[in-house]
C-alpha cells in the first residue's frame, strides 16, 4: 500500500475513504478522521491510521528522521476513545466522543508543534 506523498493529500484520502488507502474500510476511524481534521494543530500534521490508532506523524513520508512519530495519537474503535502519548508510553485520557479525544491530543502535543501550525 502506497501512502500519501504529503499532508494535504493524506487527509483529503482518508476523508473521502478512498480505496486502498489505510484503513479506508474502517467506519470506526472515519469519525476520528473528521474530528481531527477539524483542528488545526492535528490538520497540520501527517495522519497515519494503523493498528486501530491515528497516529499524527511530523511529516510526509519517507520517515527517516528521529521523532517523526513521537506525538500523541488516537485509539478509533470507540467510544469511548482513548488517546495515548507517543508508543503508549502514558495514557493520556479516555473521552466520549471523537471531538474531545482530538481536543485531548492536541492539548499534549508539544508547544513547538502547536507554533509551527500557527496556533
Amino acid at each position: 500500500m502506497s501512502e500519501a506523498p504529503d499532508v494535504a493529500t493524506a487527509w483529503s484520502w482518508l476523508l473521502e475513504r478512498k480505496p486502498g488507502t489505510r484503513g479506508a474500510a474502517h467506519a470506526s476511524l472515519a469519525v476520528v478522521v473528521e474530528a481531527a481534521y477539524a483542528e488545526p494543530c492535528l490538520r497540520s500534521l501527517y495522519p497515519f491510521p494503523t493498528h486501530g490508532a491515528l497516529h499524527f506523524l511530523r511529516g510526509a513520508p519517507p520517515w527517516c528522521e528521529p521523532g517523526y512519530d513521537d506525538l500523541p495519537f488516537i485509539l478509533y474503535g470507540g467510544p469511548p476513545y482513548k488517546v495515548y502519548s507517543s508508543g503508549y508510553a502514558d495514557l493520556l485520557g479516555e473521552v466520549a466522543t471523537p471531538e474531545a479525544a482530538a481536543a485531548l491530543a492536541v492539548s499534549h502535543l508539544p508547544e513547538q508543534v502547536a507554533t509551527e501550525s500557527g496556533e
